[in-house]
């Protein structure tokens, strides 16, 4: 009986992805010049690859001009604007961004935040909010003589909401090395001494949790997370302090906490990362939505800046 549940679950968990109407997937891919190859970041090369990036940035917003995609043109044209940071650009397809905000090569603490379903050069303006949030809250809050930064890492195709690459690993799979290397810049960037964070939204935490492993970072915090793959904490197999938060009004506690091989690849996301079995540090995130997480004021935004900080005994609990 448990097992006919648990197939019938996922099958719904499955059908739900792919017999709602996808919304824009019939969207042209407009395509766009391949990026400036670039050896890795380092303090001394930071400018200068803000720079290039920027500059693709540009090339893509012509070449979106050119075949009448106003949308992602002006989308482009923004991103090559001369105070953004831009660590990474690639304009083709949905589109890859990776943005420092603060002063990366000198900060003590830094966040990368990490995206969940629905995210591209399209829709990276409301991902970018998130980052600028945090950081605003970051800079407020540090101790005087704290620096801080924040990445908004969008560096792998996020699924659609209402795609079935939603309900499965396999899009995480593939980001996870991608997130390995981001992390190793940002260090080889940052230097030693800097104490880095994942934050990772909604399907962002199936991509954090592939990648944790021996990953170099203090922290890994998961909000709005569907699960991650595995069932407890400590599967992860990191030393980074596992910390989860769900809002109040959060629809994805409604997703089933299950997972099952199925036509060769995983589909579910395993233990409910806020349940005690799981054994993450669970945080108070206040009675928003899915997409609440980083609003200004909220209980979440104020104990995810705590727990970049290291100031984790000030962190809430509900």
């Amino acid at each position: 009986m448990g097992f006919r549940w648990r197939r019938t679950a996922l099958a719904v968990l499955i059908a739900s992805a792919v017999t709602l109407p996808v919304a824009g997937a019939a969207r042209p891919q407009v395509p766009a010049p391949a990026p400036a190859g670039l050896a890795p970041p380092t303090a001394a090369t930071l400018d200068a690859a803000y720079a290039a990036h920027r500059a693709d940035a540009e090339a893509a917003a012509r070449t979106a001009a050119d075949h009448g995609d106003r949308r992602r043109a002006a989308a482009d044209r923004a991103l090559a604007g001369p105070d953004r940071q831009l660590l990474a650009f690639d304009g083709r397809g949905s589109g890859l961004v990776t943005e420092v905000l603060g002063d990366l090569a000198h900060a003590d603490r830094v966040a990368v935040l990490v995206p969940g379903s629905d995210t591209g050069i399209d829709t990276y303006g409301r991902f970018r909010a998130a980052a600028e949030a945090l950081h605003t809250r970051l800079t407020r809050d540090a101790p005087a003589g704290t620096r801080t930064a924040v990445v908004a890492w969008l560096g792998y195709e996020t699924p659609g909401t209402v795609d079935a690459a939603v309900a499965t690993t396999d899009r995480a799979d593939r980001a996870a090395p991608e997130l390995r290397s981001l992390v190793h810049d940002v260090r080889a960037v940052s230097g030693p001494r800097a104490h880095i964070s994942l934050i990772c939204h909604s399907y962002g935490s199936v991509v954090c949790a592939g990648a944790a492993a021996d990953l170099d970072v203090g922290d890994i915090a998961l909000v709005g997370s569907p699960g991650t793959g595995v069932d407890t904490a400590a599967a992860l197999h990191t030393r980074a302090r596992i910390w989860a938060a769900r809002g109040a009004d959060d629809w994805v506690a409604n997703v089933p906490h299950l997972s099952a091989d199925l036509f060769g690849t995983t589909v579910g996301f395993g233990t409910d990362p806020v349940a005690p079995e799981f054994g993450a540090r669970v945080f108070a995130a206040g009675d928003g939505g899915h997409s609440d997480y980083f609003a200004p004021g909220s209980p979440s935004l104020a104990n995810l800046t705590r727990i970049v900080l290291g100031r984790t005994s000030a962190v809430t609990h509900d």
